[in-house]
């Protein structure tokens, strides 16, 4: 009996069952695209975890990334998976240091595909300057999955004199957006339904711990940071407002969405503050320092359009909006999602 050894995966077209079977197919893939396009000193070890040199606190999060379409203006799975989890952990206060990447990949995914999100996993790692140091892959048969989704786990470091939490919103602090929002929840729906509008709208999928190195050189005295992913700014802050007890009431005028995000909202009767950002930071801090941290994370490409968008109040924990016709609305949790399958 004559044995052969297993083609090399760039001779497959797409992902088979076999190449998640724990056999010479899954050795392959590991080793000659996750390894080769990934590897560092912990990952090329092809352990079970990585043993990590960590001093102080410390900060952990999980998130999973489920898209439709894969691919979008702006990004694609890869980078979002990345960025949202070295953005969670920014928002903890922390310095992110350290990925886990977990792929379950539906048998049939194009291959070219799948090296293309690495390739882009590869690029959001370096941007973000986190290492990618331990992850597992499964394959699930054809019509058992979506062809693909993506859980990234991340660690990072918590500098001395930083607090970051819901819990320490207080009256008087004001609330900062570092930038025009919805764009990610637009460029989403858009690419999905094949709809064009007069410019294209991308998404902001981005690393934000370029913006909190600066804010923390004007302060450390920052209350809460938030990325207003998933139910926008408007859920982000009811979450906010019913940790701390305060009330959160809001500017219209002041909030920053591009003239073409608001058109497609109009068109598609969606409010942009219930829409989906992958590159935006929530700011709440004493005002006394808004002035300064303004200036200073305008310097920063993702923060050119930071805008003061609201305070902080001592009244019950809702939050409000003061519309440009000058009446006042309650802005509520939404019930369920503007935008299925987004982030």
């Amino acid at each position: 009996m004559k044995i052969t050894c297993p083609v090399p995966i760039n001779k497959y077209d797409t992902v088979t069952l076999a190449h998640g079977g724990g056999g010479k197919l899954s050795d392959r893939l590991i080793h000659d695209l996750f390894i080769r396009e990934l590897g560092n000193g912990w990952l090329n070890k092809a352990h079970d975890g990585a043993v990590l040199e960590l001093n102080g606190r410390i900060a952990f999060s999980t998130d999973s990334f489920v898209v439709n379409p894969l691919f979008f203006p702006g990004g694609n799975i890869g980078d979002l998976a990345v960025n949202g989890t070295v953005n969670d952990l920014v928002c903890c206060g922390a310095v992110p240091e350290y990925l886990s990447l977990g792929l379950i990949i539906e048998e049939g995914l194009q291959m070219d595909d799948l090296r293309r999100i690495i390739l882009t996993i590869k690029d959001a790692a370096i941007n973000a300057n986190v290492k990618i140091v331990t992850g597992d892959t499964k394959v699930v048969e054809k019509g058992k999955g979506d062809k693909i989704f993506i859980n990234t786990s991340g660690v990072g470091t918590i500098p001395e004199g930083i607090a970051i939490s819901p819990e320490r919103c207080s009256p008087g602090d004001v609330v900062i957006i570092t930038g025009n929002i919805a764009d990610h929840g637009v460029s989403i729906l858009s690419s999905r339904e094949g709809l064009s509008f007069e410019s294209s709208i991308k998404s902001d999928t981005a690393p934000l711990n370029g913006i909190t190195n600066l804010l923390f050189q004007v302060t450390k005295d920052i209350h809460v940071l938030r990325d207003p992913t998933r139910g926008g700014v408007a859920s982000a802050l009811n979450e906010i407002s019913r940790s701390s007890g305060h009330g959160i009431l809001l500017e219209e005028k002041m909030i920053p969405v591009s003239d073409q995000v608001k058109g497609a909202c109009e068109i598609m009767g969606f409010d942009p503050l219930y829409i989906a950002n992958e590159g935006k930071l929530l700011i709440i801090l004493p005002e006394k320092y808004a002035g300064k941290v303004i200036s200073e994370i305008r310097k920063h490409p993702l923060g050119k359009n930071a805008a003061i968008i609201g305070r902080v109040n001592d009244g019950p924990p809702v939050v409000k909006i003061t519309t440009l016709v000058g009446s006042t609305r309650i802005v509520d949790m939404i019930s369920g999602e503007q935008l299925p399958r987004i982030c």
